[in-house]
């Protein structure tokens, strides 16, 4: 890489694109113009444009559920036209819209009350996977748009550890329950539904339910059967997959903390990304590109995972939240055609906040046997007025991606030493400790500051990469199925944990750890 900057001044002009808001640099990748005209020419060559039309235009492209995928119509606007199986989709989508801005209002202003007259101050979101991870990303990216008075507070585990932990800090008498379950079914989720239930019950009474707890579910009669009213149910539809859901009422907790009309920035955002994606030519399209790049380190440099370091505290959730919407989508070994694949599909996605990273595990990357590229994410301008903090955030990610890409040759640790006044003794035996490879690829994502628009359009930005690397790879993003097989064993090992063991149904090590529980509980 060293040689191609050398070679053309213009590179990083070049290889960069913007859109929506925001700015890529994936001139510090291992790849010239011609490998992305090369890379576009596979892509056409797969359908992608194709398979994005019918994406956006409502047929069933996941074909395992025979579903639509139209996540985009959450944030599309009122006047689209568009029907799913006889469904005005604009007119649904809107209409749950108008409903969560009204809620949305009177618990913001105080109006709503709960069972002892107190307005509400702590919010807990009861959710699993999507309805737990997007929600709890957004509210954490965007606490410095949160109303003051509202704590928000997120539990997914079905260890109990995480509900006790939060329901030691609220106050029953204004707190509110979201229950986000769209079958109001799902185990983990209405495992700790009923716990919160009944702690609250155990300070109120029955009466005071319907004050204290919401759904974000379709099963009007399991949430009528738990108390709450059916007008304080917020829907969804079949072709909002849990990951790509927190456009929809799954969203409910970040229009609560940030306020209606800033939730209708969120999703304009992702709007203008979605617009971006669907009409800029695919040599110029951001989300075509950072898939292509993708695919390039994935299966032409066997990069085996990708590394997403924000440098935004605020962004400490979102690696975390890629970890499921690119993993969970194409972390597939068959093709839509049930036929094993014959190369790789996703990497590993991992990572955390860029300069707690650099004092963690980026010595791997920088001298590590594998070659881990990185996700730099920043926003130019800061959410707080500290002097000094944000000029050495910059520099920090800024120094760090041009040290993955130039490295340090053996001459210059050589002469660096040399300086210091070592003994060629002490040289040789440091310089090989002290030389980086360099070469180790990297795009940088800008911003201008984090804002509801801008986490809106990079969110967008991600689920349509993944869209573009499902396309080449030639797999459904859209199902699952890998998250069933532990649900159903899950679910009689914990009958055999409560009751009468069956041996015959497991291995020695199954039955092993089973019956050590069963001793300790």
């Amino acid at each position: 890489m060293r040689e191609l900057f050398a070679r053309d001044p213009d590179r990083f002009n070049q290889l960069s694109v913007e859109a929506a808001g925001l700015f890529l640099d994936y001139s510090k990748n291992r790849l010239t113009g011609e490998t992305i005209e090369l890379l576009v020419a596979l892509a056409r060559e797969r359908g992608l444009e194709q398979r994005r039309n019918a994406m956006f235009a409502g047929e069933k492209i996941n074909s395992t559920e025979q579903r639509a995928v139209l996540h985009t119509a959450l944030r599309a606007p009122r006047d689209l036209a568009l029907r799913v199986d006889g469904q005005d989709v604009a007119g649904d989508v809107h209409a749950v819209l108008d409903r969560i801005g009204h809620f949305t209002e009177q618990v913001r202003s105080g109006q709503w009350r709960g069972f002892t007259g107190e307005a509400i101050t702590d919010i807990v979101n009861i959710g699993i996977g999507g309805s737990f991870l997007g929600p709890k990303m957004a509210c954490h990216a965007l606490r410095s748009f949160a109303h003051p008075r509202l704590t928000m507070h997120f539990v997914s585990n079905v260890d109990g550890h995480d509900l006790d932990a939060v329901l030691q800090k609220v106050d029953p008498a204004t707190t509110m329950f979201i229950v986000a379950s769209k079958t109001f079914t799902t185990l983990e989720t209405m495992m700790n539904a009923q716990s919160a239930r009944a702690w609250f019950l155990s300070h109120g009474t029955p009466d005071g339910l319907p004050q204290h707890f919401v759904a974000v579910s379709t099963n009007t009669e399991a949430v009528k059967a738990f108390g709450i009213d059916p007008a304080n149910m917020f829907p969804f539809w079949d072709w909002v997959g849990g990951r790509y859901s927190i456009w929809s009422a799954i969203g409910l907790p970040v229009a609560l903390a940030i306020g209606f009309e800033r939730f209708r920035q969120f999703l304009a955002g992702a709007q203008a990304m979605d617009q971006h994606f669907s009409t800029a030519p695919l040599e110029r399209n951001m989300p075509v590109i950072l898939g292509l790049v993708g695919i390039w380190n994935r299966n032409f440099l066997d990069c085996a995972s990708l590394s997403i370091a924000p440098y935004h505290q605020d962004l400490n959730q979102f690696p975390g939240y890629l970890q499921q919407l690119e993993m969970e989508s194409n972390g597939k070994r068959v093709s839509m055609d049930g036929a094993e694949l014959r190369t790789l599909s996703c990497p590993a996605i991992w990572g955390d906040v860029g300069t707690n990273g650099q004092h963690a595990y980026f010595q791997l990357l920088h001298q590590g046997t594998d070659v881990i590229p990185v996700d730099f994410i920043a926003a130019l301008a800061p959410a707080h007025l500290l002097p000094g903090h944000h000029a050495a955030l910059l520099a920090n990610c800024f120094a760090q991606s041009e040290a993955f890409m130039r490295g340090k040759t053996v001459e210059e640790v050589r002469a660096e030493l040399q300086v210091q006044g070592m003994t060629e003794q002490q040289i040789k035996a440091l310089l090989p400790h002290r030389v980086f490879p360099g070469n180790r690829p990297s795009n940088t994502i800008l911003m201008e500051a984090l804002t509801p628009a801008t986490l809106g359009a990079l969110i967008a930005l991600y689920e349509h990469k993944v869209f573009v690397q499902g396309v080449l790879w030639g797999v459904n993003s859209f199902d699952q199925w890998g998250v069933e097989l532990g649900k159903v064993l899950a679910k009689n090992i914990q009958l055999e944990l409560e009751g009468k063991p069956s041996p015959k149904l497991h291995d020695s090590s199954t039955n092993g750890l089973i019956a050590r529980a069963r001793a300790a509980l």
